[in-house]
């Protein structure tokens, strides 16, 4: 290992405690700069494949570790909030346990936003069936874990604005906040006949390591976020979704399928088309009008600016800070998306531009 490799490694570290975990983890900011500084942590991330040689993963593999009870000293100092013992704890673990890191950081993938779009999703996906007449649905998930999204009909949501949608007895709540001109559309989801996930490596909310996983990709000092987590995760578990594991784009006429005849499938992407290459998300859509030709399918998006292929960007500049929720109805015809709406920061703030 040369001494620029060394060099780059630690900036990489430093960079990610002094910057990005400054002022939202006071534990990872401390924890991430330790490793920067240790010699023998950088030649332990040596051991990580470089693809996943990231702050954000092997912090969530020795999280992981911690919360398994292999790490005790670094889940003790977690549990305590005092950054010292917790940098001391992490090194220790990284060095004495490289190949626990490591198999952890090749395994899985790190879902540290992993939270229902409910806010966002609800509106869409009622406006969809009252386009299509539809009186049941069948949700498709496509490309989020954990299948958090497919309980939008059993979560409560409350809007800048005062309205509400939604279970409002649910233990999950959600707020968002509004903005333009325009009120969210109050119309109720229809009956959820369905709910199906498809991704490469779909996490089972009721399996305890999968469960798990999700905790340790949040920081272990935000305690807010992961009692968000704790409720939501319960909610899917009193109703385990069908889970399919595999490229979500030969998968999608499999899970098209799965849904019952008389009832509406509706596909949501959130913030997923994204990790998909250019050429897959074309397939994505060419799969929905194939789809198409023998049932009418909905496709409900939130996705950055010129993303989702068809959706209208409104004249926004890529990577502008806010994202498009897009709506398509097919139904054999042309494909035709609409732009229903803006959000920002992952749909905890929204503006809905169509006109219903």
């Amino acid at each position: 290992m040369t001494g620029g490799r060394t060099r780059t490694l630690a900036e990489v570290y430093r960079r990610f405690g002094e910057v990005d975990a400054a002022g939202t983890s006071p534990l990872y900011e401390r924890v991430a700069v330790a490793l920067s500084g240790s010699g023998e942590a950088l030649r332990a991330l040596e051991a990580v494949p470089a693809r996943k040689r990231h702050p954000t993963v092997v912090l969530a593999a020795l999280h992981d570790l911690a919360l398994a009870g292999r790490a005790p000293a670094l889940a003790a100092a977690y549990a305590a909030g005092d950054g010292e013992a917790a940098a001391d704890a992490a090194v220790d673990a990284l060095v004495r346990m490289t190949d626990a890191v490591v198999a952890i950081a090749v395994h899985r993938r790190t879902h540290p936003d992993e939270t229902g779009r409910c806010a966002v999703l609800y509106p869409a996906v009622a406006e969809a069936a009252r386009r299509a007449g539809a009186d049941a649905v069948g949700l498709v998930d496509v490309g989020r874990s954990a299948g958090l999204n497919l309980t939008v009909d059993r979560v409560g949501i409350t809007y800048g604005d005062g309205r509400r949608l939604g279970d409002p007895s649910s233990p999950v709540q959600q707020s968002c906040s509004t903005v333009g001109d325009r009120p969210v559309p109050t119309r109720a989801v229809p009956e959820v006949v369905a709910r199906i996930g498809v991704d490469v490596d779909p996490l089972d909310v009721t399996d305890p390591d999968d469960a798990r996983w999700l905790r340790a990709c949040l920081a272990p000092d935000r305690p807010e976020r992961l009692a968000r987590l704790e409720a939501e995760m319960a909610l899917v578990a009193t109703a385990p979704p069908l889970l399919l594991r595999g490229d979500p784009v030969d998968l999608l006429p499999d899970a098209l399928d799965r849904v019952p005849a008389d009832a509406l499938p509706v596909v949501t992407t959130t913030w997923a088309l994204s990790r998909f290459p250019p050429g897959s998300r074309l397939r994505f859509l060419q799969r929905l009008v194939e789809a198409a030709d023998g049932r009418t399918v909905a496709w409900v998006s939130a996705e950055g600016v010129g993303v989702a292929p068809s959706v209208p960007t409104l004249g926004d500049r890529r990577a502008s800070g806010h994202s498009i929720v897009g709506l398509a109805v097919l139904d054999g015809s042309a494909p035709s998306a609409e732009a229903v709406g803006r959000c920002w920061s992952r749909g905890r703030l929204l503006s809905w531009l169509a006109d219903t």
